[in-house]
This record gives C-alpha cells, structure tokens and sequence, in this order.
C-alpha cells in the first residue's frame, strides 16, 4: 500500500539583498592593507604563473639584507618570510600611508621586520648599498635610481608590477574611454628602459593578463574604495547611477568580467 507523501515545510529562502543593502556593504568594509579575502565569494582574479609570494619566500631565504618597498599592510612581505627557510638578517620594509604602517608594524615586527614610514615619492631612507634584496609588489611606481642606489653591487631587485591598461573595463565603465596615453603607463617596456637609465640590468620581464570577476556590486564599491588610483576620487554619492545601471547589468547578465596585467621584474645590479 502506497502512503501519500506527507507535505513538506516552506523553505525560508534569505531576502536577495537590494542595491542599497550591497553597496552599503561594500562601503563599509575597512580598506587598510593588502588583504584580500574579503572578496572571496564575491570578486575572483587569476593569479600569475610565476607566484610572486612563494618566489619572493625562495629570495629571502638566500639573501643577507633584504628591503620591501611599499610593502602595503606587509601581508605578502609576512607570507615569503614565514616560507622561507632561513630569513635574512636584516629586515627593513617602508609604507607611505599612515593606516598600513601600524598594520605593517604590528604584523611584521614579530618576523624581525623595521618597517619605515616613507612617502612614495621620497628618497629611501637607508644608506647607499645596504641590500643584496629589494622587493615590492604592486610599487605605486618603481623609483629606480633610488632602487640602485640602495642595492649593493650583484644585488637584485623582485617585483611584480601592475601592468598596463589594467582592469580598464572597469575604469572605463565610469570614466569612459582613456587615451593611449594613459592606457599605456606603467608599460613593461618604459619601466624596463628606466631600470636600464639607472644602470640596472634586467636579467628576466615577464607579463600576464589575467581574468577578473566582480560577482556583485558590493565587490566593485569595495575595490574601488581599496584601489583608489583605478577612479580617482571615487564615492557612492558620485557615481550611484552608474553604480545602480552596474548592479543591474550583473544582476541580469552575471559577472562583470574585467582583466588585470601584471609583470615580474628580475633586476640585477652589476658588479663593475
């Protein structure tokens, strides 16, 4: 004999949050540091073949004096260091931005790490040749006599840059087209051609574009607020129709899909 199914409880599906609730998330989210898991869930980018971080970990671990340059909130200095077998002996980094010094201090301080408040465009404040090691990721721009100087000779410089025309969909979204111009800065090639000006020999340039994934509007207000050189003086009140027509665009169609450009940089400083 056959029973008849016995009925089922409504589900209480959670409310699909609104525009507003989105963006005031996305608004409020702290922006101090290079952390990015906030976005996790809600925002994706692909990673570079080359993993700067566990790259950088191998570095260290063979250098003697080792110097981060705009080392952000020190997450990526702190991850290679915590990788890498033997830690240099000295340890410096520098920060321009008052929020992400204290957070640097109070992270990196425990890994031996002095970290100087430095403004992005000031000589560094160290003696000449102090470093067999200088790294950065994402330099606001690479200021490479200051780099040279401070290299011992054979020393080398790390980094992973931001490349050209990254995530431009994105720019461009809110502040229309750019010129060549602009789209062209920060181009491998330039910089390749600055490091050679102060005298530094490019031993390896390598460039990536790379897919990136805005899930929600929340995920763009976030990144905008985060990397405020994309739209220079970016708010919600500024930009809230074109937020709206946006979160309405993925709302309908999906991801907002934009590319970032990234390039390593393997700089050596010669001998002679």
């Amino acid at each position: 004999m056959q029973h008849e199914p016995r009925p089922t409880k409504p589900r209480h599906l959670k409310p699909h949050p609104t525009f507003e609730q989105l963006v005031a998330e996305g608004a409020a989210v702290p922006t101090e540091g290079w952390d990015f898991s906030w976005f996790e869930g809600r925002a994706t980018e692909a990673r570079p073949s080359w993993r700067y971080a566990e790259s950088l970990a191998g570095r260290l671990a063979r250098a003697r004096a080792a110097l981060d340059v705009q080392t952000g909130g020190g997450e990526v200095l702190d991850f290679a260091l915590g990788a890498a077998a033997h830690p240099p002996r000295l340890l410096a980094a520098t920060e321009g931005w008052p929020p992400n010094v204290a957070k640097a201090t109070d992270r990196l301080r425990p890994r031996g790490v002095v970290v100087v408040a430095a403004p992005e465009d000031a000589p560094l404040p160290f003696a000449d040749g102090t470093f067999d090691l200088v790294s950065s990721r994402h330099p606001v721009q690479p200021h490479w006599d200051e780099i040279a100087r401070v290299l011992q000779p054979g020393g080398t410089y790390f980094a992973q840059h931001v490349g050209p025309g990254s995530v431009f969909e994105l720019v461009e979204y809110f502040l229309g087209p750019q010129s060549e111009e602009v789209r062209g800065a920060r181009h491998p090639d330039r910089e390749r051609a600055g490091a050679q000006a102060a005298g530094l020999e490019v031993v390896e340039l390598r460039a990536e574009r790379l897919r990136m994934e805005f899930h929600d509007i929340a995920a763009v207000v976030h990144f905008l607020r985060k990397v405020i050189w994309m739209v220079p003086g970016f708010t919600v009140e500024a930009y809230e129709d074109r937020l709206r027509t946006l979160h309405e665009r993925i709302e309908a169609e999906g991801p907002f899909v934009a590319h970032s450009t990234r390039h390593l940089f393997d700089v050596r400083k010669p001998t002679a």
